[in-house]
This record gives C-alpha cells, sequence and structure tokens, in this order.
C-alpha cells in the first residue's frame, strides 16, 4: 500500500469538564522524526506517545500537539529553585561587599526572578485518563494514517500515468533502433569515404569490422531493456507493503541514468526528442516519490 507522508490526524477526549484535543500533523522527512509539542505537565508520556507513533509511522516528521482545556485535570503549584535562590542571595551580598552597595537584597526581585520561582500546572491524578489520553493518541495516529493511504492512491494514480508515457516511448525507440543502426552505419561509410577521397584503396572486410565497432557506441538496445526493467521494477514495489519510497527514488536515478546515456548517443532528432521526453516524465514521477513513506 502507497502511502503519503503528508497528512492531518485528530481526535478530541472529555474527561469530565476537560476536554484533551490531540492533533498529529506528518510532513515529507527522509527517516522517521517524532515530535511531541505537549505540555510539561504531560512530558512523563512522551516516551509512549513516541512508542505509538513509532508503531504507525516509518518515515516523515511526525508532530503532535495535545492542549487541554478545563481545570479539573489541572492544577497551578509553585516551585522553588532553592539552590539557585541560595546562589543569587550569596553572590549579590558578595556583590554589596566588594563594592560597597548599600541597597538590601529585594524579596520581590527573588519572588518575580524565573529562575527561582516558577508558576507549573500539575495534573491531578494523571493514573486514571492516561490510557484514555494515549488512546486518543492512537487514534489520531488511525486517521492521518488514513489520510496518507488516500493521499497515496492519488500519487500513485499519477505515478501510473508517467510510467505509461514512458512505456510507450520506451517502445517507440525500440521499433526505430534497426533504423538508426542502419543510418548510423551509412553515416560511418560515407564519412571514411570522404576522408580517404577514393584515393586509397579500402579493404571491405577491414571496412565493416570498423563499422560495427562504432555502430556498436551508438547501439542503445541495452539500455531500452534495462528501461523496461526497471518499470517493470518499479511497478512491481507499488504493490509492496512498507516503507517504498526510497526504493522508487533510487529506480528513477538509474532510469535517469539510462536516458543522459541514450541522448548521448543519439544521432537523431526524433531519438533526442523522445529522450527529452522521457527525461521529463521521470522528473516528474521523482517529484511525486518524494512525497511518498
Amino acid at each position: 500500500m502507497v502511502k503519503s507522508m503528508t497528512g492531518y490526524g485528530k481526535d478530541v477526549i472529555k474527561l469530565g469538564d476537560t476536554v484533551v484535543t490531540v492533533e498529529i500533523k506528518s510532513v515529507n522527512h527522509r527517516f522517521l522524526d517524532c515530535v511531541p509539542k505537549i505540555p510539561r505537565s504531560l512530558l512523563f508520556l512522551e516516551d509512549k506517545i513516541r512508542k505509538i507513533i513509532q508503531s504507525y509511522f516509518e518515515r516523515g516528521r511526525i508532530e503532535v500537539f495535545i492542549s487541554l482545556s478545563g481545570e479539573k485535570l489541572m492544577k497551578k503549584t509553585l516551585r522553588i529553585e532553592w539552590e539557585m535562590m541560595d546562589q543569587y542571595v550569596s553572590y549579590m551580598k558578595q556583590m554589596k561587599e566588594r563594592y560597597g552597595l548599600t541597597d538590601n537584597i529585594s524579596l520581590s526581585f527573588l519572588a518575580t526572578n524565573p529562575d527561582c520561582i516558577q508558576v507549573i500546572d500539575e495534573i491531578n491524578e494523571a493514573g486514571e485518563w492516561e490510557k484514555q489520553l494515549l488512546d486518543g493518541v492512537t487514534r489520531a495516529c488511525e486517521n492521518l494514517q488514513e489520510m496518507r493511504k488516500k493521499e497515496g492512491q492519488f500519487l500513485i494514480e499519477d505515478i501510473h500515468k508517467y510510467l505509461h508515457m514512458i512505456e510507450k516511448l520506451i517502445h517507440q525507440l525500440e521499433k526505430y533502433r534497426p533504423k538508426v543502426i542502419e543510418a548510423y552505419r551509412l553515416r560511418i561509410k560515407d564519412r571514411i569515404y570522404d576522408f580517404l577521397e577514393g584515393n586509397t584503396p579500402v579493404e571491405e572486410e577491414r571496412l565493416a569490422q570498423e563499422i560495427a565497432l562504432l555502430t556498436e557506441k551508438g547501439d542503445i538496445t541495452e539500455e531500452i531493456t534495462r528501461m523496461y526493467s526497471h518499470v517493470d521494477h518499479f511497478q512491481k514495489i507499488t504493490k509492496e507493503l512498507g516503507a517504498i519510497g526510497r526504493k522508487m527514488d533510487f529506480i528513477t536515478q538509474e532510469m535517469l541514468r539510462e536516458v543522459n546515456t541514450i541522448g548521448s548517443k543519439s544521432i537523431d532528432h526524433r531519438i533526442s526528442e523522445w529522450s527529452i521526453q522521457l527525461k521529463s516524465a521521470i522528473e516528474k514521477i521523482k517529484e511525486q516519490v518524494q512525497n511518498i513513506e
């Protein structure tokens, strides 16, 4: 099943008077990169959230957003960083003595200093609803997965259209190949005779060998055969399970290599034109492959 790497999933959980919203966004990435963007009070669930994500996806940048609204699950508490506060007081006393300062250490300064005192949100009775929240993450993943499958289907339909175009162009090249070989042979022969200007006798057997050698350099039979093989391999991969995007990307690279070789061997304007069309179709496939998991 071909899946896109882009998509969006959402789930909403009601826990009494509190509403928990789970949103998951996925974009292209070479590997799997899970980025939980959750309240500090839920950081203890981060590893479990990552494991759920890893069980559903193999590639893509996955951002998980969790928001809480309501008072019953949350309570605000003060956290005093005593060690940091001791350091502030100690160093401020040293500065007073060192420079002869008369100002007293301000309580308001310490109370409003975020390094010393923090207001934090804490969860009330987390154990009771932890499973429900993680179930919400799972459902959001399932929604995202469905969207990625639908997007993947659109991508593969577009890719098959270009694969069909490539097959037609390869077939045209294959049918036209004998004419090109003959034209290439005659062109070489004429050039050799023009160069000798008929003044030096030419051994027909030796001439035939030279022509055959040069004609072989302009032959595109192997490239056509490999192109058929690449197209067939690509179509088989689209039916595989799991992450197949990197395999597809590798095959498009190989296809481009063959087409560039065909273009470099070409002495016929029609083959040059078909080579350009082939390259354009493969580039279109390559663009779509970048979005596939």
